[in-house]
């Protein structure tokens, strides 16, 4: 599976976030925090959905499951001037990033593009947010979801 690579403007994005790890993964408490007032976002941009996670330096080059990142659920929104009580606004910066198209379950994606495709790539991880774009296809826990993840890179040098 080849991504396509894209540049991505910056964009204004209001939600809500957790600190969690892959371990102790709060995912599900996170979006069923937002889901219910996503409605409340009179600015927003679109319908798709953004699941954000803004890892710390060098989480994958010590890899653990143990160690944690803060995860947001957010929308995009045309500036950051009626976010609602509770959400925070999040600047997603710009920058090269390698799309996949993903269809049904996560389960091996992220190893196939940390462990196999990054390596044999002319690319290098950045360390800026990585996310799933959520849009109208995508349905949580149906093998018929589809989503985009957007993996932040950089050409090695």
């Amino acid at each position: 599976m080849q991504p396509t690579i894209q540049v991505l403007s910056e964009k204004k994005l209001v939600g809500k976030r957790l600190t969690m790890s892959l371990a102790n993964d709060r995912t599900g408490e996170l979006w069923g925090s937002f889901m219910p007032r996503r409605r409340e976002i009179t600015n927003a941009i679109g319908t798709e959905l953004y699941s954000l996670q803004v890892y710390p330096a060098g989480y994958f080059e010590q890899f653990s499951p143990q160690v944690e990142f803060v995860k947001w659920a957010t929308a995009e929104v045309a500036d950051f001037d009626t976010s609602p009580n509770g959400m925070e606004p999040f600047t997603l910066p710009g920058g090269l990033y390698a799309v996949f198209p993903h269809k049904g379950p996560g389960t091996g994606i992220f190893q196939y593009i940390y462990g196999t495709w990054l390596p044999n790539s002319e690319y290098l991880l950045d360390d800026r947010p990585h996310f799933e774009l959520l849009g109208e296809k995508y349905k949580n826990g149906d093998p018929d979801s589809e989503e985009e993840i957007w993996i932040p890179i950089k050409c090695r040098i």
